[in-house]
């Protein structure tokens, strides 16, 4: 007598990717709103998703740690096919895609890091030559005044 495998359930409701994944309910139905993932409706009209969602549920939340917009993303995975199952090599064509980007914000924050050492014991934060407050003095070209504690009032 032959043993049968059990059925593997094809179909994973809301509830069940949001724990696998471990994020919300709403943040799929967030990202299906803005076309990044796709569910079906069942004969109730209850949402349901491929397991292959939970690459693409893992692929986003990676890019939006790494400070990738989440139109960038909904570009990067719009080119790829319908039903496309993500693998090895499409994580790599994505995220040589990101690279670039990812490297340029390395570079501005060692830069404010930079900028910040000059910083740490001087105290004097001063409008007119902190970097870090106001880069290559341009609120002097404002003129004189108390220009940026007006527009931090208008802020708040």
């Amino acid at each position: 007598m032959e043993k049968k495998l059990p059925r593997i359930k094809a179909m994973l409701t809301p509830g069940e990717v949001a724990r696998r994944s471990g994020v919300a309910v709403s943040a799929l139905h967030f990202y299906e709103s803005k076309g990044l993932i796709k569910s079906v409706r069942n004969e109730g009209n209850q949402r349901r998703y491929t397991r292959d969602v939970l690459r693409y549920v893992a692929i986003i939340k990676i890019a939006q740690r790494i400070g990738i917009p989440l139109a960038t993303i909904g570009e990067a995975l719009s080119v790829l096919p319908a039903g496309h199952t993500l693998n090895a090599k499409t994580w790599e064509q994505l995220s040589s895609q990101w690279r670039e980007e990812l490297d340029r914000r390395i570079h501005t924050l060692e830069a404010l890091r930079d900028d910040l050492n000059g910083c740490i014991g001087c105290g004097c934060l001063s409008r007119s030559d902190c970097p870090l407050r106001n880069p290559g003095d341009r609120l002097g070209e404002q003129g004189t005044g108390a220009r940026l504690l007006e527009d931090e009032a208008n802020d708040r």
